[in-house]
């Protein structure tokens, strides 16, 4: 039975996880409310590294595209198929109407889906239009100063644009991403979801393919597979990795510990404390021999420094975070006769 308390604590989780996935993906209101289950991809480089992708669907005004998945990101879907998974059950299978198209899509495993009394059903665009303006009429009242903050999906968008300097994957490296590319990522997909299902999404995916121009999806050249494959060892600094999206080059002239794009891996830890112990003394110095302008920017870099280390340190914290791609299911013994 559902009661005030676990209604507010259900209302807040879904409040967050749509603002978290909007804010760090960048995808437009529909394409959120049709992810599912089945848009997590990966991608496993030569060296063994996994990286974890999403799927956006095209639309009639937009390009399928892949997005490399950033660790909040990462974290919030996680978040999202732990919700579902919860009980030990695959993610349930619903349809969706879409508006625009006035039809029901085939049950497929939408991720942003509740259950609201008896009944189960997907979060709709309204729904989300919704959450943004509660939250923000909240926010205006703890908060007087953002009493007129108003907040829509497509500022989100923007937000990620600017600030990752999103130029998005090239759409035809994305396309060769997709679907099988990974035998053993769709051996664990048919695993939990039947045949129909897998068909299904890959016709849903098929059909918007048709209304892109051909030549968006023309094999990827070994060039240009080099150079997506290289861009992730660059993204490997000192401290950790870079955030910066695919095909964009450093903006900060390698200043680590000044740019927001750096994820400092908690191993790093005890270099931070190295580099804290060197700025001090740096300071130190500037005091004695009055260099002002070199006083505030060290103030500024040890500032940053001592936010590296809060998130990092929150990081180390969290659980290990699994997406939730489904594995084989062993095959049941027969039982035994007598």
């Amino acid at each position: 039975m559902s009661t005030p308390a676990t209604s507010a604590r259900n209302a807040a989780f879904w409040d967050w996880a749509s603002i978290e996935v909007l804010r760090h993906s960048g995808i437009r209101i529909e394409e959120m409310c049709e992810l599912s289950h089945l848009s997590i991809r990966q991608y496993q480089r030569p060296s063994g590294e996994v990286v974890g992708l999403l799927v956006i669907a095209p639309s009639k005004t937009d390009r399928e595209r892949v997005i490399p998945m950033s660790p909040e990101l990462f974290h919030v879907v996680a978040c999202l198929i732990r919700r579902h998974t919860r009980d030990g059950q695959p993610v349930p299978l619903l349809s969706r109407y879409d508006p625009h198209d006035k039809l029901w899509s085939t049950p497929l495993p939408f991720l942003f889906q509740r259950r609201i009394g008896a009944n189960r059903g997907v979060i709709g665009t309204n729904t989300i239009l919704n959450m943004i303006r509660r939250r923000c009429e909240a926010l205006g009242e703890a908060h007087p100063g953002f009493r007129d903050l108003h907040f829509t999906p497509h500022d989100f968008r923007r937000i990620f644009a600017t600030e990752l300097v999103n130029s998005g994957l090239p759409i035809h490296i994305g396309a060769a991403l997709l679907g099988h590319l990974n035998i053993q990522t769709t051996r664990g997909y048919v695993a939990v979801f039947n045949e129909d299902v897998i068909r299904h999404y890959v016709t849903h995916l098929d059909n918007r393919r048709k209304i892109r121009p051909s030549d968006e999806y023309r094999p990827a050249s070994t060039e240009e597979w080099d150079e997506f494959t290289e861009h992730f060892d660059k993204l490997k600094v000192e401290l950790g990795s870079c955030g910066r999206p695919y095909g964009t080059p450093c903006q900060h002239e390698h200043a680590c510990i000044r740019c927001p794009m750096l994820h400092v891996n908690p191993k790093m830890l005890t270099r931070l404390d190295e580099l804290e112990k060197d700025l001090l003394s740096r300071r130190d110095r500037a005091e004695r021999e009055g260099w002002a302008g070199e006083i505030e920017g060290l103030n500024l870099t040890l500032a940053l420094l001592h936010s590296k280390r809060d998130e990092s340190q929150r990081m180390a914290r969290r659980p290990a975070v699994d997406l939730g791609i489904p594995k084989p299911r062993p095959i049941p013994s027969a039982p035994e006769t007598h």
